[in-house]
This record gives structure tokens, C-alpha cells and sequence, in this order.
């Protein structure tokens, strides 16, 4: 089983619920904020490319990497006509980052950072955003909090649209602090009529905020800062979601 090379082709059918004008919405209020003029964009796992467009149509330059080719070729036959500068897509993992030049800010949303489950690569992809930011750029990432991804165990979960229909259930392995997502995930071919069924597992470590502070700290970054979910506001506890925002040093 692998990540996103059958989901790929159904995932924005799957996440028709979330509304990426509210998080474009949301990383704009920390732009207003930052001392650097924000123009050019760093998407990191971008995925389909959803929040990519959102940020795009806005009038910022994007530039949008995923380590997922499937992924990416959906981002790709997304409409792009309206957006002022077409986004750039690169293939990459986080930890192997590798632009052409800098960038004023980087997201990274909708906990992929999570889905880095080795912490030594994620302190790498710290580090390689660091580098390409200019200074007094801006990162800003979510994840899944630790009570969130631990109050999954067991559970299971149905998603269905009129031509998908994905079953997953959940383990939390309190020893690795990984969650996994194992999915069946079912995608009518219009062609045909038929079902084509595929399997993929999906995993998610639990970092704590003081762990991700002391990697953003490590990597070289200033000013971090923890938000509740799409919130102006200091986490509260037990929030399911907790956004960063860090800065490199001026």
C-alpha cells in the first residue's frame, strides 16, 4: 500500500468540506503582519494544489512542491486561466527542498507536517526553509495535535460522494506516537460503469509544541509562535489543530 497513488484522482471529492478560501483567509491575516512585503509563495505539500489556486487568484507568486507525482499531476489540471501568475510545481520531499531562489513565505497546511514521521528529516526540512526564506520571512505550518491523533485509535471512519466511497480506521501506536490511517478507497470509472478498488496506508506522528519549537529553534528561526486552529489566538488546551508561525532572523 502506498500514499496518494490511488487517492490522488478522488481526493478533492473526498475534501469537498474544506474551505480553502477560509485558510487563505487566514494565512493572509499573518501576512498583513510580517515586517517583509509577502509577493512570492512557498506551498510546501501542496497536494492537489487547492490552496495553491486560492493563494494565486490573490495575486501572490506560488510555488507549490509535493514528493507525490500523482498528486501534482492533479494540481496541474486544475483551472488555472484566471490566475495572474501560473504557480510553479515541483516534485519534491520536504527534506530534499531545492528552489531556484528565495522566497518571502512558506505554508505548509493541512498537517503535513505530521506526515513526516522521522523527526530528523523534519528537523532537515526545518532547515531547508530556512535557507531559501528571505530574511524576515515567514513560515507558518499546522498540525494534528497529540490528543487529536491519540483520540483516533480504534475509530473508523466513512467518507462517500456519488462516485467515491473511501472506509478507513485508525491505529495510535503510543510507543512510535505515529497514527495510521489504513483506507479502502473505491473510485467509479465513468468509462466503464464499473468499481476500481485500491489501498493505502497513510501515517501521522504526534509532535508535541515543544518539540516543533526546538526544531524551528535548531533550524534557525526567531518569533515562534503558536495559534488555535485558523484562530488570531494562543492554542487553548486540548485544540485539535495548532498553527506555527516563525520567522527568519532579519
Amino acid at each position: 500500500m502506498s500514499s496518494y497513488s490511488f487517492l490522488a484522482g478522488c481526493y478533492d471529492q473526498l475534501t469537498y468540506d474544506v474551505d480553502y478560501a477560509a485558510w487563505a483567509d487566514y494565512i493572509e491575516k499573518h501576512f498583513s503582519k510580517s515586517a517583509l512585503p509577502i509577493r512570492t509563495v512557498l506551498d510546501l505539500a501542496c497536494g492537489t494544489g487547492s490552496l495553491t489556486r486560492q493563494l494565486a487568484l490573490r495575486g501572490y507568486e506560488l510555488i507549490g512542491t509535493d514528493q507525490s507525482p500523482d498528486m501534482l499531476a492533479q494540481a496541474a489540471e486544475k483551472d488555472w486561466d484566471q490566475v495572474p501568475i501560473r504557480p510553479l510545481f515541483l516534485c519534491q520531499s520536504m527534506e530534499k527542498l531545492d528552489l531556484y531562489g528565495t522566497i518571502d513565505a512558506c505554508v505548509c497546511c493541512l498537517d503535513s507536517v505530521n506526515y513526516v514521521t522521522d523527526p530528523k528529516k523534519l528537523q532537515r526540512a526545518f532547515e531547508r526553509v530556512h535557507l531559501f526564506l528571505m530574511p524576515g520571512g515567514l513560515f507558518l505550518f499546522d498540525v494534528n495535535s497529540p490528543e487529536k491523533l491519540e483520540g483516533l485509535d480504534g475509530q473508523v471512519f466513512l467518507d462517500e460522494t456519488e462516485d467515491t466511497y473511501c472506509v478507513w480506521r485508525t491505529e495510535f501506536s503510543r510507543r512510535s506516537r505515529v497514527c495510521s490511517y489504513f483506507m479502502d478507497v473505491f473510485r467509479l470509472d465513468p468509462s466503464t460503469g464499473q468499481w476500481d478498488r485500491g489501498e493505502e496506508l497513510h501515517r501521522e506522528r504526534a509532535y508535541t509544541v515543544p518539540e516543533l519549537s526546538a526544531m524551528l529553534t535548531q533550524a534557525g528561526f526567531v518569533d515562534v509562535k503558536t495559534y488555535g486552529a485558523l484562530k488570531m489566538r494562543p492554542p487553548k488546551a486540548g485544540e485539535q489543530r495548532i498553527f506555527f508561525t516563525a520567522r527568519k532572523e532579519s
